[in-house]
């Protein structure tokens, strides 16, 4: 049994004792807290067109990015018996899962009947329970680029690309149903998942239809199979009470912040109403003074992620009963402050709107990956040359506006 600890990096500054330090901090924390934040792990610094940078410093642009500061780094024990232990969530983790793609119910069934390192309690997890394990030092790259790099800890989990051309489609099943409506045409029922192979949340075809519960025709299921059935993905079985991590316990401190107790996060209550550029949100919340506080920053996707509400039955995908939000548009995105693996021109946003996609020959944007999603936005549109090609998978194009609201964190 071997335990493996990462720190990501944060700015050169912080000797080895302080790394030290911190590091019992955090794991001080995450055993005080029912739903403990694991780092994004993302350690380097990026330009508004990609590139890589030094790390800023405080009086220059682009400071306050993700690799900026130190959170619960990952913490994972290999059990040596098909099984990983996750040190900061408390969760148990099937170390290799099936190389095969499994539809909605056969994941469910796959799990609940999966014995594994003396345990039979396995289950499909929740989105936020997944999304627990994305590592954002992912990339997936074109063959001419090099090798990709996939978005979880390889040292201790298995993960297998699919076979070439479909290398982008290693799309994960959570057991969180898009309750909000149908996806993709009007017609399907989602269940949302992680792409442990490009980066994203997005909701999938449940094989089912939204309205009736019965199954979906084939004519219901863009670039699916002719027998009707969603193309299906792969799981990650895991093991542990899903009545505790992802739960929220939020405090309205009538201040204009709300405490989430389950995290030890504080929230701006409400947005400004002032879409921004990436660099402009990042600059935003270091210089927010709000609450007697002036420690705000932009969060990073995990952060955010935690606040989205997923068992809300109509959109925004967040209490609005704790928090205001600017309804604008309907594709409500807000940035974080991480840095899209793949196309490093973009940062992640976490989508409480309808995350907009089209496909093929239509000419119309739907709800096609759920309020909810985790996509990403261009950061600038200054000085940039990308085209469709880059910018859309064979499936998709998203909506992608480099305006996108902000909502901090301290």
């Amino acid at each position: 049994m071997k335990s493996i600890n990462h720190f990501p990096n944060t700015s050169s500054l912080i000797s080895g004792l302080a790394a030290t330090m911190m590091f019992s901090g955090q794991f001080a924390l995450a055993s005080g807290t029912s739903y403990p934040i694991v780092d994004t792990m993302q350690d380097a610094w990026y330009g508004t067109d990609g590139t890589a940078i030094d790390c800023p410093s405080s009086d220059e642009t682009l400071y306050g990015q993700d690799a900026q500061y130190s959170r619960t780094a990952a913490s994972y024990t290999d059990n040596d018996n098909g099984t990983v232990s996750d040190n900061v969530t408390g969760l148990v983790w099937q170390q290799s899962p099936e190389n095969a793609r499994l539809q909605f119910a056969e994941a469910k069934s796959y799990c609940e009947s999966l014995s594994l390192g003396g345990t039979a309690d396995w289950r499909v997890p929740t989105i936020k329970e997944l999304y627990s394990l994305a590592d954002f030092r992912g990339e997936l790259l074109k063959p001419e680029q090099g090798s990709p790099t996939p978005y979880i800890d390889t040292s201790v989990f298995d993960f297998q690309y699919p076979r070439p051309p479909m290398v982008f489609a290693g799309q994960y099943w959570s057991s969180t149903l898009y309750v909000k409506g149908p996806i993709i045409n009007g017609k399907n029922q989602g269940a949302f998942g992680f792409n442990f192979a490009d980066g994203h949340i997005k909701a999938y075809g449940t094989g089912l239809d939204f309205f009736t519960g019965g199954e979906a025709s084939n004519s219901g299921l863009a670039n699916g199979p002719a027998d009707g059935k969603a193309p299906g993905n792969y799981v990650r079985c895991v093991s542990g009470n899903e009545n505790t991590y992802g739960q929220n316990d939020f405090v309205d401190n009538n201040d204009g912040t709300v405490s989430d107790q389950a995290t030890g996060l504080d929230w701006q209550q409400g947005d400004d109403g002032n879409r921004r550029e990436w660099a402009d949100a990042l600059a935003y919340c270091e210089s927010l003074e709000l609450a007697g506080h002036q420690d705000w920053r932009l969060p990073d996707s995990k952060e955010l992620h935690s606040i989205v509400d997923y068992d809300k039955a109509d959109i925004p995908a967040i209490d609005e009963s704790l928090f205001d939000i600017t309804r604008d548009s309907d594709t409500l995105d807000y940035w974080t402050s991480t840095t899209f693996g793949d196309i490093k021109s973009h940062a992640n946003v976490i989508v409480f709107g309808k995350a907009l996609s089209k496909a093929g020959d239509q000419t119309e944007y739907t709800d096609w990956h759920g309020s909810g999603a985790q996509r990403s936005s261009i950061k600038t549109l200054d000085d940039q040359t990308l085209t469709d090609e880059d910018l859309c998978s064979i499936n998709a194009c998203d909506v992608d506006r480099p305006d996108n609201l902000v909502r901090c964190v301290r």
